[in-house]
């Protein structure tokens, strides 16, 4: 008997169709930089160095986590890719870069066509918020290794930023004042709790309508992950942001003190923070502690901003003039644990 790939569980045809069903959302995301087309074996972008003196480019790579396992359940899988862009592409906001591409790639146990190019759709349209060109992928199909209707999904993006331009934190002083912009809810980070929260503890079903959330248990667990990146550049080219934080795994306790220099802490109002319903029931389905859920979740303040406070004024007007919502936190003080929540 001669075996084929197929036989393996391999089925390139699949592979074929799926090429064919993402081509034209791909194409939607490209931008003026794009030089390559979806099928060669790399991705080719031109950066348009007259734009900039002395372009230095940033990298960022992640993947969803546990919360593809929402996904999994729900058998939903067009904003997971969202996520995925989202965690790549706020992280090198941080540094004040630009998105220019991205690249995703995912690995499955069978290679379900219409399934994956949902997945690219939400890569896409992820790409699309961030303003980043989806210029290449990778989907693997390895059977015995992932389960037939299991997958995992990683994201990978580049961006440019002016080298006298970098966000570094080396500028950050004491008075400098803390800005947080809200979080659409729980992001990608802390589903492993979250999971074990509301599946072993409380037995709920992804189905059960929550009347506090207004929606159901699912949907409000997939609420993709806020991009920032087209409301935060205009700030960062206007003025002199000292430092950005997005809020992840590690939730404040882990993620502030890293960009926080010896000596002094960020004093920060938790009063403050609008949090989404979702946080206090988690906190009360789990009975945790005010400190664990402030070092696990993003409690509703996906990204952080240090500003001098000469300039908090202006950019305060200038985030109400966009309509975007904001919280003042706190402010940089002396101090040796770094963050101080109250």
């Amino acid at each position: 008997m001669r075996l084929t790939y197929k036989d393996a569980g391999v089925d390139k045809e699949a592979g074929y169709k799926q090429v064919q069903l993402i081509k034209d959302m791909i194409k939607k995301t490209h931008t003026p930089g794009v030089l390559s087309s979806i099928g060669g074996f790399s991705g080719l972008f031109q950066l348009d160095t007259k734009a900039y003196k002395e372009p230095v480019l940033v990298s960022g790579t992640d993947g969803v986590g546990t919360k593809l396992r929402i996904a999994f359940m729900m058998d939903k899988h067009d904003t997971i890719g969202e996520d995925c862009v989202a965690m790549c592409v706020n992280d090198i906001l941080c540094q004040g870069a630009k998105p220019l591409f991205f690249l995703d790639y995912i690995a499955t146990g069978k290679l379900i066509p219409e399934k994956m190019a949902k997945i690219v759709e939400g890569v896409a349209n992820g790409c699309i918020k961030a303003g980043a060109a989806l210029i290449g992928g990778e989907t693997a199909e390895m059977p015995g290794f992932y389960k037939e209707d299991e997958y995992d999904l990683a994201g990978f993006c580049v961006g440019v930023v002016e080298k006298d331009r970098i966000i570094d934190g080396t500028n950050i002083e004491e008075g400098n004042v803390i800005i947080g912009l809200p979080s659409s809810g729980i992001h990608s980070n802390g589903y492993s709790l979250v999971r074990k929260i509301v599946f072993e503890k409380e037995k709920m079903s992804l189905d059960d309508f929550i009347p506090e959330l207004n929606t159901t248990l699912g949907e409000e667990l997939l609420k993709p992950t806020r991009i920032y990146t087209k409301k935060v550049l205009p700030l960062i080219e206007k003025y002199d942001i000292k430092r950005i934080v997005h809020i992840t795994g590690g939730g404040f306790y882990e993620n502030i003190p890293r960009i926080v220099p010896h000596g002094l802490k960020a004093h920060i109002d938790t009063s403050k923070i609008n949090r989404p319903v979702i946080f206090d029931l988690l906190q009360e389905w789990g009975n945790i502690s005010k400190d664990e859920m402030y070092s696990t979740f993003n409690m509703g303040i996906g990204l952080v901003l240090i500003v001098d406070k000469d300039e908090v004024d202006d950019i305060i007007a200038d985030l109400e003039e966009g309509k975007e919502e904001f919280v003042v936190l706190g402010e940089i003080q002396k101090g040796e644990e770094k963050v101080s929540l109250w």
